[in-house]
């Protein structure tokens, strides 16, 4: 996103609505304007037409050439992926176990739900959590459109030109073997003093014909406080899922 500075009039009425604190009042030519930053700006179109709070039409959006037109979509709930034609941050395969089977018994799914408002996520600390976890052999979801901007997904690497680009959020979801999963969770909270946001972990798997939730847990062993709630989509109208 970019501000005319010809046209904007200083009143600063756009501030409050940038979710990354990336638009400041500066100088120009002798008066105050506002003026977006490029390297924070993760071009969600809060400021733009979702807010609609410019009086003068000073706030527009340039043509994105890539790869900085990769914030767009992540950062933007409407605006669909291209990789995935989707929209939002991830993929149902997690809310709609009950009828895709994704994690059986013995597996256990994991998503790392990186950036927030107000911090947002950089791709350099994605591919830094990435790399950490797939050296333990995950398999991350392919329909996820993190997968697209892979250059390795067994080791997680990131093509390099997208290190740099920043979003709002992004997630990393993969599956593994139960028997690992506890590895796994004490190398995200390894790699968790390494990177520069915040993140939310998340925990998918089958409860048990006892009632035993075994990730709860293996969680709790590698030192996290899990919250054992359920996010649901049943997928209506889909069979549910047999285990062979």
């Amino acid at each position: 996103m970019l501000i005319d500075k010809e046209k904007c009039i200083g009143c600063e009425e756009c501030h409050p609505y940038c979710p990354v604190g990336a638009i400041a009042a500066v100088e120009w030519e002798g008066r105050a304007v506002s003026e977006i930053d490029q390297v924070e700006c993760v071009e969600c179109g809060c400021c733009y037409k979702r807010s609609g709070v410019c009086p003068v039409d000073a706030i527009y959006m340039p043509k994105l050439e890539w790869p900085r037109s990769i914030r767009e979509p992540f950062s933007n709930p409407h605006i669909k992926h291209p990789s995935t034609t989707g929209q939002g941050r991830g993929t149902e395969e997690m809310k709609t176990n009950d009828v895709t089977g994704r994690f059986p018994f013995g597996m256990a799914g994991v998503a790392v739900e990186m950036g927030r408002p107000g911090v947002g996520t950089s791709f350099r600390d994605l591919q830094t959590v990435a790399m950490a976890i797939a050296r333990l052999g995950v398999e991350f979801e392919p329909n996820n459109p993190v997968a697209e901007l892979m250059a390795d997904p067994k080791t997680g690497k990131l093509h390099e030109q997208v290190l740099n680009e920043k979003v709002l959020s992004a997630i990393l979801e993969f599956k593994i073997k139960t028997e690992k999963l506890r590895e796994v969770l004490v190398a995200i909270k390894d790699v968790s003093a390494k990177i520069d946001t915040v993140f939310s972990l998340d925990l998918i798997s089958r409860v048990y014909p006892d009632g035993t939730t075994p990730a709860l847990a293996i969680a709790k062993d590698a030192g996290f406080t899990p919250r054992p709630n359920t996010k649901t989509n049943v997928g209506l109208g889909r069979p549910l899922f047999k285990e062979a």
